[in-house]
């Protein structure tokens, strides 16, 4: 078995492996696990996925992929506290959005708990496990520190028959949570912190999203991974690098329990990690809890669901995932190669549409007053079978506020007095007049057109320099317009020394919502899952607040990268 080629490359175009196919390849030539690719993606069902664990998704299914293997979805649900329905079933449409598809049905590590246990019955018959009555402190001043060594626990060496008799009754009920735990038996001298008696069961009186109230004593994650593995057949088990010194303890339990030829093999890779965000559950269930943010879908935040609301595309994010590529070693990401990603999908495939943010509106007096006519337009330059479609024009026409200055210097080449610019796919029009209100704000500019410049073309050679969009007022539609940016002004949030929180470092112009927003009609058909470019604004996409009455927009990302800029200054 060896690895397809992508996008019928040559051998001599196919990229070079990374140390993960180096390894599978080295496998498979030398018949391991008879030639068998089997991995897994075993996320823990106690909130929302984010972009890091798409990018763990995209190498264990994109493994199995290539060398024509198989990948599991397994659930790690050891934990009842913390674990709910609503998180598996948003782990699984976050998989299968990103394109990828499970071996058969989705596994849990619950499917396992009657195996799990005879096996822990197993280690404490082999002297390997001791029931441990230490409290939780206690337990953390017996293993000591990396520079020295732990100490014994007094309940260590307990008889077997005693063992097996304490920890039958802590699965039946008889203790409360915290009043004892199962312990394996290795070296408390052991320069791994892991490997000075970890726990492999604790106590915990909770009712399970799967097994309801039958349990009251659940396996350790560490003690349940690699045997979930070995009872799946994974050959492969693939983690990020924090893992990397748990594995003597992953090897040890197999090492204890399994008597055939197979085994699987851990190999840990550096996690995503990204700036201008964070990329931990447990703080982003503090931005949701505390409503800092609208929820687990709130685009500003790097969950799937979140940037699938915001308008990312599956397309875009594995093609992140695969320039982020595969490191040994833990790095930054910048935000912007994300954007980039986007960007660079939506270009070619989201088709171009007329919308005003912030309209200013304009009266073209030479117009003859009740006529329209509908003008030919691209719906995009970067694919000619997207076709064309037709925009109403007519007398009163919104465009940005920002596209008009009053008192403009020479080189600002939108609309000013006296100065002519042209209109997108319509006309060249100039300024005659501008209109105030009382307080002096602007609210109308008079314009003529030049009837000779349709589709935009100078009629004489003569050049103009500014094109600025425009919708027809009288056919526009409103919508509300939200606008997203970074949630955090600080690129490293996390990483203060100065007992600062992350939170102090929120972005409070990460959002901004407009609701006087003017688009052209033709967004009234749009589909849910479409994506656009509202030319020289962005690309955005219809949010599921809205109504059929008022439609809401997210923007996904800006045309350029405008932190970029900002960073040069």
């Amino acid at each position: 078995m060896t690895k397809e080629k992508k996008d019928g490359a040559t051998p001599e175009e196919k990229r070079s492996l990374n140390f993960i196919e180096q390894i599978i390849e080295s496998d498979i030539e030398n018949n391991k696990n008879e030639g068998r690719v089997y991995t897994r993606f075993p996320p823990e069902p106690n909130g929302y996925l984010h972009i890091g664990h798409a990018k763990s998704i995209c190498l264990n299914f994109g493994l199995a992929n290539s060398y024509k293997g198989l990948c599991n979805l397994r659930f790690d649900d050891t934990n009842p506290v913390k674990e709910d329905v609503e998180y598996v079933d948003s782990i699984k449409e976050d998989v299968e959005w990103l394109g990828f598809k499970w071996n058969q049905e989705p596994r849990f590590a619950s499917d396992y708990f009657e195996q799990f246990y005879t096996w822990a019955i197993k280690l404490i018959e082999d002297g390997k496990a001791y029931v441990c009555e230490l409290s939780a402190e206690e337990t953390g001043k017996y293993r000591g520190t990396p520079t020295r060594p732990g100490t014994e626990s007094p309940f260590r060496n307990r008889a077997i028959e005693e063992n097996l008799d304490l920890f039958e009754r802590m699965k039946m009920g008889e203790f409360p949570d915290g009043a004892k735990i199962l312990r394996a038996k290795i070296d408390m001298a052991s320069p791994n912190m892991h490997l000075r008696d970890p726990a492999i069961y604790r106590i915990k009186h909770a009712h399970h999203h799967r097994t309801g109230d039958k349990w009251c004593i659940y396996p350790m994650y560490d003690f349940a991974h690699g045997l979930s593995d070995y009872i799946e057949k994974i050959t492969h088990s693939v983690c990020t690098l924090e893992f990397e010194v748990h594995r003597p303890l992953y090897d040890w339990f197999i090492d204890q329990l399994i008597t055939t030829d197979y085994r699987p093999q851990q190999i840990e890779f550096a996690r995503l990690n990204m700036n201008y965000t964070v990329m931990s559950k447990r703080k982003l269930l503090q931005l949701v809890e505390e409503k800092l943010v609208s929820g687990w879908d709130d685009p500003r935040i790097p969950t799937i669901s979140g940037l699938r609301r915001r308008g990312y595309t599956p397309a875009s994010i594995r093609n992140f995932a695969e320039r982020v590529g595969v490191a040994k070693r833990d790095n930054v990401i910048d935000l912007a190669l994300l954007e980039y990603c986007i960007r660079e999908d939506l270009n070619t495939t989201a088709k171009r549409r007329l919308g005003i943010l912030r309209p200013l509106k304009v009266v073209i007096t030479n117009y003859i007053e009740g006529r329209e006519e509908f003008l030919d337009a691209v719906n995009n330059p970067e694919d000619e079978t997207a076709g064309r479609r037709k925009v109403p024009f007519s007398r009163e026409l919104y465009i940005e506020q920002g596209d008009f200055m009053e008192n403009a210097p020479r080189k600002f080449f939108r609309l000013a007095p006296g100065r002519e610019v042209r209109l997108r796919y319509a006309y060249f029009i100039k300024c005659e007049e501008v209109i105030k209100d009382e307080n002096g704000n602007i609210t109308e500019l008079r314009c003529t057109y030049d009837p000779l410049s349709r589709g935009g073309k100078s009629p004489d050679g003569r050049k103009v320099k500014g094109t600025l969009h425009w919708v027809s007022a009288r056919h526009a539609i409103d919508a509300e317009v939200r606008l997203y940016d970074r949630l955090f002004k600080d690129a490293n949030p996390l990483g203060k020394k100065d007992g600062s929180d992350f939170k102090d470092f929120i972005n409070e112009n990460s959002l901004e919502v407009l609701t006087d927003c003017k688009l052209e009609p033709s967004l009234k058909e749009m589909k849910p899952d479409e994506k656009f470019q509202f030319e020289r604004l962005g690309y955005f996409c219809l949010d599921t607040d809205s109504t059929e009455g008022k439609p809401v927009f997210n923007r996904t990302v800006t045309l350029r990268d405008s932190w970029a800029k900002m960073n040069k200054k």
